[in-house]
């Protein structure tokens, strides 16, 4: 079985068979439409001959889902695959989720392994991976050297990603180093998810998406909150594993 999980900045295959996943393939999502997307009858279908997969059941969430029409998949909700993707992965029953996508951040709180709450930010790239990826660019450094940086942070109090873009140069022409300007990013990018943790806390936070290769943000998290935090063993791919394991079901 295949599960497709089509996001803002990228699109997660996952092929899972007895228990295992045989293929997993992650491609930049303007690029996947372009490669694999087909114009029929003015609508976006996707051409599976030319992504070399097989029409196997086929189970797709994310938000492309509604701009590419996959022929014969079974659609379910975002909330509902990473719900599925996360229980699966850790083996727990009940804790609170924390997806850091692309462009937006997802938490959802999971009892007896279904969500009965869910929080997004979706509104602005600020509480994203986008604004990572912005922020380790205005620093020159890789997303990998900015997951180094916790302690003593610069305070950073813009809201917009753009903005604060702004607001970190004129931290680096204050002359602070670039290990609290780092730490800055992080605990900024806390700080905009941060209500919705507390609105559906739990004693443990599993994280998944991009964001949860952070360990600089890991690091805040525990800090902040004093709760156990744990990430999946396929972070990024957990909502094309929650469609497989759907499928499953």
């Amino acid at each position: 079985m295949i599960g497709i999980d089509l996001g803002s900045r990228n699109v997660k295959i996952v092929r899972f068979s007895d228990g295992k996943i045989t293929d997993r393939r992650v491609y930049e999502t303007i690029e996947f439409y372009r490669h694999f997307g087909k114009k029929v009858n003015d609508r976006l279908q996707l051409d599976w001959e030319r992504l070399q997969l097989p029409r196997e059941d086929i189970v797709a969430t994310g938000y492309g889902k509604i701009t590419v029409e996959l022929e014969g998949a079974v659609q379910i909700p975002e909330i509902q695959a990473h719900s599925i993707g996360s229980v699966y992965q850790s083996g727990i029953n009940d804790f609170t989720l924390l997806d850091i996508g692309g462009q937006d951040t997802k938490v959802i709180k999971i009892r007896k392994s279904r969500p009965v709450d869910f929080m997004t930010n979706d509104r602005c790239a600020a509480s994203s991976g986008r604004y990572m990826e912005n922020m380790a660019a205005v620093l020159g450094i890789s997303l990998q050297e900015l997951a180094s940086y916790s302690q003593d942070p610069v305070e950073l109090s813009s809201t917009c990603a753009i903005f604060g873009e702004t607001e970190i140069i004129a931290r680096i022409v204050e002359g602070y180093s670039l290990e609290r300007l780092a730490a800055g990013v992080n605990y900024a990018l806390y700080k905009r998810f941060s209500t919705m943790l507390r609105k559906l806390r739990s004693n443990i936070i599993i994280m998944s998406g991009g964001g949860s290769l952070n360990q600089a943000l890991k690091d805040i998290i525990v800090r902040e909150t004093d709760c156990q935090v744990m990430e999946l063993a396929e972070p990024l791919f957990n909502g094309a594993l929650g469609c497989c394991v759907y499928s499953e079901a």
